[in-house]
């Protein structure tokens, strides 16, 4: 519904400093609020479409007009609606919340029979007219990115410039995507010819990446460039590339400066009520319950979601090679205070860092355009060292080297090995011994680290924690429960149709029994991976972002929003095919990130039909004829957006989430799961140590330890102490620590990163004016929130400092006000006034420190932009997960298992969550299949990323209660 309603939304949303009056009905009494919506709501569809801006100095920013307020959310929504704050305005809509912002006089019965079921087959009501109303300002933002914030380092100027009449924003083939003439498979594309992947290459995931576009075989390979999703003439600010850097930072800012170990000590440190018991992290001798490590905790979110997101990034993005950036030196990592200062705040001017590894540091050629100079990439460019795929790297290997850590069962090589301490159970992965430097076809060499010896076997072993060991061990299970299922239903029916074909031989039906190890490995590779990121969209991310419309956006991508309406469902994919091949650069991508929504992302182009009519999916016996030997099926589901898919830089930075992870992990027993028995510091679950953890109290029990556990608040002031102190005895400087928290700081810096305020200006957010905006000003002026808010602003003037401004500097033209102005260095403020230096504020530190979130969020709403625009692409780039998610490439039982999160079909939870009654989630049933002991435990809870013994409540509640038969959990009794 959110789709349809989207057409008539548009023009509720204005310029962001368009003013707006106080509304003339704000004041009626309560029962009146809704037919006051009602007619705001006429009033909205009458405004008719507002068009995508072609000016990104015009763009939405999240603040929409009074009508849009008014009938979306009622008088609640129009009060909120205030011009003078940065933060969106969908937030306050009917329904956006917990039950307290659902409109009561709709749920208590009395509107209903005015209006009638219509209103549940149109959404009239006003909960679901809040929700669509969230859901249309989030897609028109993702529109607007799309449009905006696509910067390929590779390909640009054919972005800007278009090429053989084309524009560049329907582009499809990249002579910079082409594998290069040294490449090993160089001559099986095509060589210099044409290139197109064909054969083996396209059967399955490869093992660096290229060939998942079948005409742009290097995209998302390891070793790539990562892209940008900001202009590039703003990236590395510190350096004065332009005037408006200039006038933005002045000569305030380079490397160290302002000090990174400052920031982390005085804006990021953890504070302690009894040090004595946390002991910079390390807790107690023994692993005494009675440590405790003070930190800000998420009553929605377990460290289980913490660990997971790690377990992510490291399938996603890396800057390292095997562990290592620029090993050739040693950077100071800042602490340039004087000596009382520096020991004052516990840091360290003898740490040091090895700079990050860049690709391309040569200053960028440029290129005019209609009378506009561009550059054709940033000032530095860094590589992504693994895959840019889906694809489960970090498990199966993302180059030659990676490769030659997993461990296959070398009884059915289609197994991964697991080995079992006790000579029971499924075990778990083999241990790297110490490493050598022998031959690479030796079996008992370890092609890894030194600092990784002793610790689980995985592709990508680098910043190995326990949260790392338990998933890896946890989906070496899966892929082999799938190959077992595989096997048996070999041996039951051995001359079945596996579903799986050969493109060298499409029409050839590959029995069974006549499936090789090797393709069941790579099939079950495939599931394993659609798994993940099934988990990773409809379970982890709604969890994250705990509200009703998230849940059904990112549902959304998977099933769609008209799953349960095959002819608006075929009568979208008709659409989209129609608009993937369209080369209207105006509306082409808006119109396809739109209605995408409707169909969902996932699986989209995985069936043809030669009856082309809207209704072809509604008669029954019609013949799919999608065919393995037709590249534009094979490849036909995909939509870049006319630019290369990688992941940007920007995206890394938005993933720094160390605050998640608490410092002390509390350790139960199944036996006894409301008991916490120990408390273990998370610096003691790194390397070997944390496969040594694993091993000692076993999956079962950190599953129940880290599920029921609360992760830390992203927020300022919530860095664990052991991350600023944590050792790195291998860069062999004197201090043999490093602080991390800084150094997240650094790389964002040494890569590029615009600062907080002009990063919010390239997404498409309202600017900031002063520090000021960083307190929320709706909290009760005496609340402890509202004064831990007012000290770390006090402390932020203190480490970025003032200036005395001058309006005559423009310092951006990513945004401007009503009167089509460009921001100054004033900000609104006085000419010649002092002001912050709300410009120099790091990204980081900005998105940690913003107070106004929309319920539920676990992340900023700068952070969630940049998640609104990449994680939608990487499902409509990857072929695996659109035109190609087919038995033939997963075999019938693997395509089944992944649409079914099982190989038993779906099975339903008992009980309605949040108002919907729902499939068991897949990670649920994973945990299941692989650690049949939690079955008692997780028979309650509904997503595992939520801490197991919480009360979810009835709609979207974030109190922290014990559910029924856990009122007597510890951490209930603090």
């Amino acid at each position: 519904m959110a789709l349809l309603a989207w057409l008539a939304a548009p023009g509720a949303v204005l310029a962001a400093d368009e003013a707006v009056a106080p509304h003339p009905e704000a004041d009626k009494p309560s029962w009146l609020d809704t037919w006051s919506s009602l007619r705001a709501c006429k009033r909205l569809v009458a405004g008719g479409l507002r068009e995508v801006p072609d000016d990104r100095a015009d763009r939405f920013l999240g603040k929409v007009q009074e009508d849009t307020a008014l009938c979306r959310g009622g008088k609640r929504a129009l009060e909120a609606l205030r011009r003078d704050t940065p933060w969106v305005d969908w937030q306050h809509y009917w329904a956006t919340g917990d039950g307290a912002s659902r409109n009561a006089n709709y749920d208590d019965g009395w509107i209903r029979p005015l209006v009638g079921g219509l209103s549940e087959r149109v959404h009239l009501n006003p909960n679901d007219r809040g929700i669509d109303g969230a859901l249309m300002d989030l897609e028109y933002q993702r529109v607007e990115l799309i449009k905006f914030n696509l910067f390929d380092n590779a390909t640009y100027r054919d972005y800007v410039q278009g090429r053989d009449g084309a524009p560049g924003t329907t582009l499809t083939r990249w002579d910079a995507m082409r594998l290069p003439p040294e490449h090993p498979e160089y001559r099986a594309v095509g060589g210099n010819g044409e290139q197109r992947c064909r054969g083996e290459l396209i059967r399955h995931r490869t093992l660096t990446g290229i060939c998942n576009d079948l005409r742009n075989p290097l995209m998302g390979s390891t070793g790539t460039l990562f892209a940008r999703n900001v202009e590039f003439d703003e990236t590395f600010p510190d350096a004065g590339h332009t005037d408006l850097t200039r006038a933005r930072h002045g000569d305030r800012l380079d490397l160290m400066t302002p000090d990174p170990q400052r920031i982390s000590r005085e804006l990021f440190t953890r504070e302690q009520s009894r040090p004595e018991l946390c002991n910079q992290g390390r807790g107690l001798p023994g692993h005494a319950p009675e440590a405790h490590c003070d930190y800000h905790q998420a009553p929605f979110f377990n460290v289980l979601a913490a660990f997971w997101i790690q377990f992510m990034t490291h399938d996603w993005f890396s800057h390292l090679k095997e562990g290592e950036n620029d090993a050739s030196t040693l950077q100071s990592a800042g602490c340039h205070l004087p000596d009382d200062a520096a020991a004052g705040l516990g840091c360290r001017p003898d740490d040091a860092f090895q700079p990050s590894l860049v690709a391309q540091d040569a200053a960028p050629q440029a290129f005019e355009h209609q009378g506009e100079r561009y550059l054709t990439r940033a000032h530095r460019t860094f590589n992504n060292n693994v895959t840019a795929w889906w694809d489960a790297s970090q498990i199966y290997g993302y180059d030659e080297v990676s490769a030659s850590r997993v461990k296959r069962d070398p009884e059915d090589p289609a197994r991964l090995q697991l080995v079992a301490d006790d000579g029971n159970g499924p075990g778990y992965l083999p241990r790297f011994g110490p490493g050598c430097d022998v031959a690479p076809d030796d079996e008992d060499c370890d092609r890894i680290h030194p600092a990784w010896a002793g610790q689980e076997a995985a592709a990508f072993p680098d910043n190995w924690t326990v949260g790392l060991a338990f998933y890896h061990n946890v989906f070496a299970r899966e892929h082999n429960a799938f190959v077992d299922a595989f096997r048996e239903q070999a041996a039951a029916t051995p001359d079945a149709d596996s579903g799986l074909r050969d493109p060298a031989e499409p029409a050839r039906v590959i029995r069974y029994r006549d499936v090789t190890d090797d393709e069941l490995f790579e099939a079950a590779r495939l599931v394993v991976a659609a798994m993940i990121a099934k988990i990773h969209t409809i379970e982890w991310t709604p969890q994250l972002l705990y509200d009703e419309p998230l849940y059904r956006g990112m549902n959304s991508n998977w099933s769609g929003l008209f799953h349960e309406h095959a002819f608006v469902e075929s009568a979208l994919s008709r659409v989209l095919d129609r608009l993937r091949d369209a080369d209207d650069d105006r509306h082409a991508n808006a119109w396809y990130s739109v209605l995408a929504a409707g169909p969902g992302i996932f699986g989209l182009g995985s069936e043809r039909y030669a009856d082309g009519s809207l209704f072809a999916k509604l008669r029954g016996g019609r013949e799919d004829i999608w065919s393995l030997e037709n590249p534009d099926h094979v490849n036909g589901g995909i939509n870049h957006f006319g630019s290369p898919f990688n992941f940007p830089e920007e995206f890394i930075t938005v993933y720094r989430l160390h605050p998640l992870v608490p410092d002390l992990l509390e350790v139960r027993d199944l036996d006894a799961p409301d008991r916490v028995h120990k408390k273990v510091p998370a610096l003691e679950g790194f390397r070997a140590g944390a496969s040594d953890l694993l091993h000692d109290e076993g999956l079962a029990d950190w599953a129940l330890s880290m599920g029921r556990q609360r992760l830390g608040l992203l927020t300022l002031g919530n860095h664990g102490q052991f991350l600023q102190n944590l050792d790195m005895p291998h860069l062999g400087t004197d201090t043999g620590k490093l602080d991390i928290a800084a150094l997240d700081i650094i790389r964002d810096r040494e890569r590029g990163v615009p600062r907080f305020n002009e990063f919010r200006r390239q997404y498409g957010l309202k600017q900031l004016t002063g520090f000021d905006d960083f307190i929320d000003t709706s909290l009760p002026e005496d609340s402890a929130e509202r004064r831990r808010q007012e000290a770390l602003v006090a402390k932020m003037r203190e480490v970025y400092g003032q200036h005395v401004c001058d309006a005559d500097k423009i310092i951006s033209h990513a945004q401007r006000d009503a009167a089509g102005r460009y921001p100054d260095d004033c900000l609104g403020h006085p000419d010649g006034t002092l002001v912050d230096n709300i410009e120099d504020v790091d990204a980081v530190v900005g998105w940690l420190a913003e107070p106004v979130r929309p319920h539920g969020f676990a992340i900023s709403e700068t952070q969630f932009v940049v998640f609104i625009l990449n994680a939608s692409r990487r499902l409509f780039s990857d072929r695996f997960f659109t035109s190609s998610f087919r038995p033939e490439f997963y075999t019938q039982l693997g395509h089944d298992w992944v649409m079914h999160n099982g190989p038993d079909g779906v099975v339903m939870e008992t009980a309605t969550s949040n108002g919907h009654r729902q499939p068991v989630s897949p990670l649920k049933r994973v945990l299941q299949r692989t650690v049949p002991e939690l079955a008692a435990e997780l028979e309650p809870v509904v997503n595992v990323f939520d801490p197991w013994a919480r009360e979810r409540g009835d709609y979207y509640s974030l109190q922290w209660a014990p559910r029924p038969g856990a009122e007597n959990d510890d951490a209930f009794a603090r």
